[in-house]
């Protein structure tokens, strides 16, 4: 794992690189609201990631003074707009580094990141190749849903009933291939025993099938 630090105009977004042995894809995080590149969920999809041979970039959405900031407004965490600049900033930051510039994008959002993951595929369509979204709000990414081409793949836990429905209203928007995966018994933050490890193994097969093995050719 390599820190990197990532310009996106006035910020510097930290983050954490990690590309495996022939790695032929990438896939960067867009957590939610109130979580960072820290996150124990998104780390532990990521090692699953890393060991199905695809490259991950866990990075701050937001500044630590943004964050701090954020605790006591909540100003930054709807700000899809925001959110949705830092990750095309950041995606574009890969295409000028010589070792990750020929990598397959594939982006992976939760909560909010998962608005934010869809509105970005939308505006970089060359560049993104899948999406998933982990207990996402698929619904935040309005105007841009029937604009996304890459795959999607949208998880819920089989108890969060609200996020459903918005994840269900959201897929009959959609104009690509798009699957919602329900996983049972599970709430959002997926924390019983065996829901995170279920996440992880659906993520990685989407992500694989659709930008790793076999999907060198852009």
């Amino acid at each position: 794992m390599t820190d990197v630090q990532i310009p996106a105009e006035r910020a510097v977004l930290s983050g954490n690189l990690t590309i495996p042995d022939n790695a032929v894809a990438l896939v960067l995080f867009a957590h939610g609201s109130g979580s960072s590149r820290h996150s124990p969920r998104n780390q532990f999809v990521a090692r699953t990631l890393n060991g199905g041979g695809l490259g991950t970039l866990l990075f701050d959405l937001l500044t630590p003074e943004e964050e701090a900031l954020d605790i006591y407004t909540r100003e930054h965490r709807f700000n899809i707009g925001l959110l949705v600049e830092r990750l095309v900033r950041a995606t574009n930051w890969t295409r000028q580094q010589d070792q990750l510039r020929d990598l397959r994008i594939g982006y992976f959002g939760s909560s909010t990141g998962g608005a934010a993951a869809l509105v970005a595929a939308a505006e970089l369509p060359q560049d993104v190749g899948a999406v998933v979204s982990r207990g996402g709000r698929p619904d935040l990414a309005g105007d841009a849903l029937p604009k996304v081409q890459a795959p999607t793949l949208l998880i819920v836990g089989g108890n969060d009933d609200i996020v459903i429905e918005l994840n269900e209203m959201a897929r009959d928007r959609m104009r690509c291939e798009v699957k919602l995966e329900i996983v049972p018994g599970a709430t959002h933050l997926f924390e019983e025993p065996g829901a995170l490890e279920k996440v992880a193994k659906l993520a990685s097969e989407w992500l694989v099938s659709h930008i790793g093995a076999g999907s060198a050719n852009r």
